[in-house]
């Protein structure tokens, strides 16, 4: 029998306590085998899985996201735990390479150098409100800082408590089923910002996750980097992740590509950090067409409800601001709802010269809402994306005729998104090698990185070279023939 779960609501004053464990942890954490970090992992999706339909339900009626989100919500987030199993087993994750000692090289002689990767220290996890169960207590952030070997506290968001305790309380059995170090993981939870601004100063942690908004990202990284030792925040915040209609396209399958933008941008009531938030197309053939087929969509778009009541307030806010700009057309709107929070969409339409001149009709809105920007010409549209902020992602609808274009705006995409997509849409981030879910900021406070794929642990990584240590007093893995199958670059040649 599943036991309810026990929702318990902490002060700043627990935070000590917290971050106490949390390093008391750390040297033993960090101690483990990779196999043995792996199973625990493992583990943890093994226990989540076997808190059956309870969860389901518990997490459906927190977030008001229908069961079959939150089904593939779970998936995912045993999915990923799994994927850093992998990860361990495989050793790439540790970046080792060796530069063997030339005593006789001249004009100086070379010394034996040896470098692997270690983990930073105990890590702050914050929860994100639009994915209780992949971007929470056991999603993305806490799988790939508990692979590099570092405890985790999280910051349980406070819309879904129940949700977050019922997960905990599978971490915590996975960790006592595999005698991990006692405070690998921790949990914190309560309502207001006090409670995570004590957490991310405390001096024992090393090292932030968080998903959320522009302004909480920025203001937990203030508080990060006013420490006397400032820390890495790692924060995925803003992004309105522009949709380019190339013109081929637009003329061959305009309306079309209005009906299927309508439904990425209304999944979820818009409540994704890959929302399509800003289309862009160069006047012409087959732009009226889109248009009229995105209105007539989104007319038929049923209301959804939002996540929290706050989160509907900033929409509606948002909405209102972009209605009532003297340089913004109303497109249409979807159905009004009869609930609480229900989010009605919006789209809207405006010019190039309008864009460039507000910087704020580039901000993102939180939920189903989009821009339109209408270009003159191939410069204006380009002005247009040099000029937006950075972006998770960057998608190009695009036929065989617009290559060439497609080619001169890549090398642009490049600089503004983390990933660029061809004929797809950007709603749905594959947890993959090969992913990145970030981008340059505001889309993430740090862009060299991802928080979704395998390459996320290094985020929680720091290198380390030792310099003609005798094999006694190198790490195992460093010795000579010591790599187990790990991969190894040997006076760079790989092995």
């Amino acid at each position: 029998m599943i036991e309810e779960p026990q929702v318990e609501t902490h002060g700043v004053s627990d935070v000590d306590a917290a971050c106490a464990a949390a390093h008391g942890a750390f040297d033993a954490y960090r101690a483990t085998e990779a196999e043995a970090r792996a199973s625990f992992l493992e583990a943890i999706g093994e226990e989540i899985v076997a808190l059956g339909d309870a969860l389901i339900e518990t997490a459906c009626r927190e977030s008001g996201l229908p069961r079959g989100r939150i089904e593939g919500e779970r998936g995912r987030t045993v999915g990923q735990l799994g994927l850093f199993a992998g990860v361990l087993r495989r050793g790439g994750w540790m970046g080792l390479r060796i530069d063997s000692a030339m005593p006789d090289r001249a004009p100086l002689p070379r010394p034996d150098l040896r470098l692997r990767a270690v983990p930073l220290g105990p890590v702050a996890v914050f929860g994100a409100s639009n994915f209780p169960l992949a971007f929470s207590t056991a999603g993305g952030d806490t799988a790939s800082a508990l692979a590099a070997g570092c405890p985790v506290v999280v910051r349980q968001h406070p819309a879904h408590p129940e949700t977050g305790a019922m997960v905990a309380s599978a971490i915590r059995a996975a960790a006592e089923r595999c005698d991990m170090p006692a405070g690998v993981f921790g949990e914190l939870s309560g309502p207001g910002n006090a409670l995570g601004a004590a957490l991310v100063a405390d001096p024992r942690i090393a090292a932030v996750g968080f998903t959320g908004s522009r302004a909480g990202g920025l203001a937990l990284t203030k508080i990060a980097q006013e420490r006397d030792v400032p820390i890495p925040v790692y924060a995925e915040m803003s992004s309105i992740n522009p949709v380019i209609l190339c013109p081929e396209a637009l003329r061959a399958r305009g309306a079309a590509l209005g009906t299927a933008f309508v439904g990425s941008l209304t999944m979820g009531a818009g409540q994704f950090c890959t929302n399509p938030g800003l289309v862009v197309a160069i006047e012409g053939e087959g732009l009226d067409a889109f248009v009229d087929a995105a209105g007539a969509a989104l007319a038929q778009a049923a209301a959804q409800p939002m996540l929290t009541p706050g989160i509907h307030a900033a929409y509606e806010a948002g909405v209102a601001a972009l209605d009532g700009h003297a340089q913004v057309d109303l497109v249409a709107r979807g159905q009004v709802g009869e609930g609480v929070a229900q989010n009605q969409a919006a789209f809207f339409r405006t010019d190039a010269q309008a864009f460039l001149a507000d910087a704020a009709l580039g901000h993102e809105v939180f939920g189903a809402a989009s821009l339109l920007v209408v270009c003159r010409d191939e410069a204006e549209l380009v002005a247009v994306l040099a000029a937006a902020e950075g972006q998770l992602t960057a998608t190009l609808q695009m036929d065989a005729g617009d290559t060439a274009l497609a080619a001169r705006l890549v090398p642009l995409l490049e600089l503004k998104a983390g990933r660029i997509l061809a004929n797809g849409w950007p709603t749905g981030v594959e947890v993959a090698h090969a992913m990145v879910h970030g981008g340059p900021f505001p889309a993430t406070s740090d862009g060299r990185t991802t928080s979704v794929g395998s390459l996320a642990i290094d985020r929680f990584l720091r290198p380390v070279s030792y310099q003609n240590l005798s094999p006694e007093l190198l790490p195992a893995v460093l010795r000579d023939g010591g790599q187990n199958g790990a991969p190894v670059l040997i006076d760079g040649v790989q092995h």
